[in-house]
């Protein structure tokens, strides 16, 4: 069960929209099932045109709002809209007056036994959802506390799923990114836009984070593409950057000016502390050097491109080895987030928006809990450093990213070993009983495979020797990843390293796997 919390002005514009046939005439026998008093005192009765008369609701839910102590709210109504998951049954009336007097409970509006509570109705117009409206002003005169109200909400939600058997969700974590709302998607879908600017500039952001090791790039390369840049600085130190919000130019309001999204309002990671803490933190394991930027025409760009490749399949496929084999907590969740930003880049300078998609789903099995950030590891930064060095080098294809992107054999090692990487960052999400990012990191591992096998099979024939060598690829990484010990130590180096001939491997050193 899901709910979604609003806040809004007027209660009798509510209820004729909860009453009404609803925008697509999906309204059906809207009746109430629960509320402050008995539901059948609260109905509204029915004229003799078969309509509703509301005004007398209406004026029952704002009478506590006269009398309140303090000055009103400024958005006093209060409505949560309560929905099953499609596979669940269908609840009854009795079923669901109970599921709204627990969120009334859990939420601290209407707790039980409490006389002086606020007001509230619950109505009931569809199998598969409720909504919950209730007016902010106890009838002590005092304001109900609803601080965190949304989290309290997904509470209940998780009591009743367990008392009637739902199918169940997962605590709200805050590992997910802020979704599109209504009026975005909507805009999106009359302007003809694949999707919302929200999405677009969340994907920006974090292939530029990903490819940056400083604020003062990061800022540059937004501007450079075509992205507009606000600085929020500190009122008590005049000078100093304190965040920042983007903004696509074409995207406007009402007064043609752009609409702005801040670094929080993107994803939990993308604000500038949390950007500055990863700069700051892996600057201990990045590159002393810069490796050149590419650019068309330069000799060797090819051979530069496939090696920056073949470093990232190798680091990946260590990285899913050693999210199996090390057991400190903090290590693997910095190998998982660090992950997201080969990702990130990966989709970016190929330009496929099927990566692009993976990368979306895979974020939210990448975050911690709550925002917090895990320690910046060795093992995580060898990721973020192939993710910079396939950035800065311009992999793939330059400029010319208006042509067909074609996965070359090289990037499908990469993707192959990254299938593997968010497989293992599932296994570790399932042991922490975290059910939504062990489905996202699922559904990115599948997806991302399929990409792999749509390219692997492609509708021109191919060379049964290179299928033959791309399918091999997985176990090849894999094998060599084995070759490491643990902990890697300095030998694990961000740059290529020359392969150990086979007999060098007869004996293997203190600490390495057993094969």
């Amino acid at each position: 069960m899901i709910a979604k919390v609003t806040r809004g002005v007027d209660v009798g514009n509510l209820l004729r929209y909860l009453y009404g046939p609803g925008k697509r005439n999906e309204h059906a026998d809207p009746h109430i099932v629960a509320g402050y008093r008995h539901p059948a005192a609260l109905e509204p009765v029915r004229r003799a045109d078969e309509k509703r008369v509301l005004r007398p609701l209406a004026e029952a839910l704002r009478s506590p709002l006269e009398t309140m102590r303090r000055s009103r709210p400024a958005d006093p109504v209060w409505q949560c809209s309560l929905r099953t998951a499609p596979a669940d049954r269908a609840l009854t009336d009795e079923e669901w007056a109970d599921v709204a007097e627990e969120l009334m409970h859990q939420t601290g509006i209407a707790p039980r036994d409490d006389a002086d509570a606020c007001r509230w109705i619950a109505v009931r117009h569809a199998d598969d959802h409720i909504h919950v409206v209730a007016t902010l002003a106890r009838e002590d005169g005092r304001r109900p506390n609803i601080n965190r109200d949304y989290l309290k909400a997904r509470t209940a939600c998780q009591i009743v799923e367990q008392r009637y058997g739902l199918c169940r969700t997962a605590p709200s974590d805050r590992t997910g990114a802020p979704r599109p709302s209504r009026a975005e998607l909507e805009r999106a879908h009359r302007a003809g836009l694949e999707e919302p600017p929200r999405v677009a500039l969340r994907r920006h952001v974090a292939a530029v984070a990903a490819a940056s090791d400083s604020e003062e790039a990061f800022f540059a390369v937004l501007r450079e593409r075509g992205l507009v840049v606000r600085l929020r600085f500190s009122v008590r130190t005049p000078g100093e950057v304190t965040g920042y919000a983007v903004a696509v130019p074409e995207y406007t309001n009402s007064e043609g000016e752009p609409i702005f999204f801040s670094g929080g309002k993107l994803a939990a990671d993308l604000t500038l502390p949390k950007l500055r803490h990863r700069w700051t933190d892996g600057a201990t394991y990045r590159r002393a050097a810069r490796p050149r930027r590419w650019t068309p025409g330069s000799s060797g760009d090819y051979a530069e491109q496939a090696a920056a490749y073949r470093e990232a399949a190798r680091v990946a496929g260590t990285a899913a080895w050693q999210m199996r084999v090390l057991r400190d907590p903090s290590l693997r969740a910095d190998i998982a987030a660090a992950a997201s930003d080969v990702l990130h880049v990966t989709a970016d300078i190929t330009g496929n928006r099927e990566l692009a998609k993976v990368a979306d789903f895979y974020d939210h099995a990448a975050r911690e809990p709550f925002g917090r950030l895990p320690p910046v590891t060795r093992y995580g930064s060898a990721l973020r450093a192939v993710a910079w060095t396939l950035a800065v080098t311009n992999v793939g294809w330059g400029d010319r990213r208006e042509q067909k992107r074609d996965l070359t054999v090289d990037l499908l090692f990469l993707i192959a070993n990254l299938v593997d990487l968010i497989e293992s960052v599932a296994e570790h999400r399932l042991v922490q009983q975290r059910v939504a990012q062990t489905d996202a990191a699922r559904l990115a591992a599948r997806r991302l495979d399929a990409v792999r096998r749509r390219e692997l099979h492609p509708a021109t024939p191919v060379s049964p020797r290179v299928a033959e060598t791309l399918e091999e690829g997985r176990a090849m990484a894999r094998l060599a990843a084995e070759s490491f010990p643990v902990p890697l130590g300095d030998g694990l180096q961000l740059g290529a390293a020359p392969a150990p001939h086979p007999s060098q491997r007869s004996s293997p050193r203190k600490g390495a796997p057993g094969r």
